[in-house]
């Protein structure tokens, strides 16, 4: 397969797992911030309905890799593009802090936020808005930092 049509192939698949994504977000509920603040709020008024719909992606995602991973590569890639290295360190502990402090905070996270742009909920667009200016702020520290020079 030559690499224009490979290129449109994965655009394709990238397209019908995303539209199936969302899709499958807003109608479990999770596009709606109220549905998970409620979930999110096991001391008070508890909405236990995300827990099948968190369980289902789950199962689908398990056994899903184990299928992919049956083949010697992937359908549309030359190759797997696996984690090598699985550091907890200061960065991945701090972001997953403010994603979760953001999730519980606003109802969102970046992939049910995307999805309900479409459905102009309040406050949808604004959360967004702030999702890309952090990860743009992320991105300006990282090369900030990066031209810093080491210390001995």
């Amino acid at each position: 397969m030559s690499s224009s049509a490979r290129g449109l192939w994965q655009a394709l698949a990238g397209l019908a797992a995303g539209l199936l994504f969302g899709g499958g977000l807003a109608f479990g509920g999770m596009t709606d911030p109220a549905v998970v603040q409620g979930f999110l709020d096991i001391a008070g008024d508890w909405n236990p309905s995300l827990i099948g719909v968190m369980g289902a992606a789950v199962v689908v995602s398990f056994i899903g890799y184990r299928l992919v991973r049956r083949g010697p590569r992937p359908w549309l890639a030359p190759a797997f593009h696996l984690p090598h290295e699985y550091n907890v360190d200061a960065a991945l502990l701090l972001g997953a802090a403010l994603f979760g402090a953001g999730w519980g905070l606003a109802g969102y996270c970046p992939g049910p936020a995307l999805a309900a742009l479409p459905a102009l909920l309040p406050g949808t667009a604004q959360f967004v808005l702030a999702m890309l200016a952090g990860l743009g702020l992320v991105r300006l520290w990282r090369a900030w930092r990066a031209d810093q020079p080491t210390r001995p």
